[in-house]
């Protein structure tokens, strides 16, 4: 199985490339799959380094919530078992 987390178009590069921000993380990823026209601003998902994709913001947005939840979830549990809580 796969997921895929809302990235964020920052920056339009040449060549039908962008530049996207996945929760913090920047990388240059391949517009050549999109079947849509994308703008910076757009939220996109992404698979072996092609958007695939366009999401509205506001499923994005609540996607990279429940992603964020999940981390710090997971963290939270990580301290516990090195602390013994």
């Amino acid at each position: 199985m796969c997921l895929s987390i809302p990235s964020k178009i920052v920056e339009i590069l040449p060549d039908n490339y962008a530049i996207v921000d996945t929760m913090g993380v920047k990388r240059k990823v391949s517009l050549d799959l999109m079947s849509e026209p994308v703008d910076v601003g757009d939220y996109v998902l992404i698979h072996v380094g092609y958007a695939m994709t366009k999401m509205n913001e506001k499923e994005a947005l609540e996607s990279i919530k429940i992603y964020e939840e999940i981390i710090q979830k997971l963290e939270n549990e990580e301290k516990g078992e090195i602390f013994g809580d």
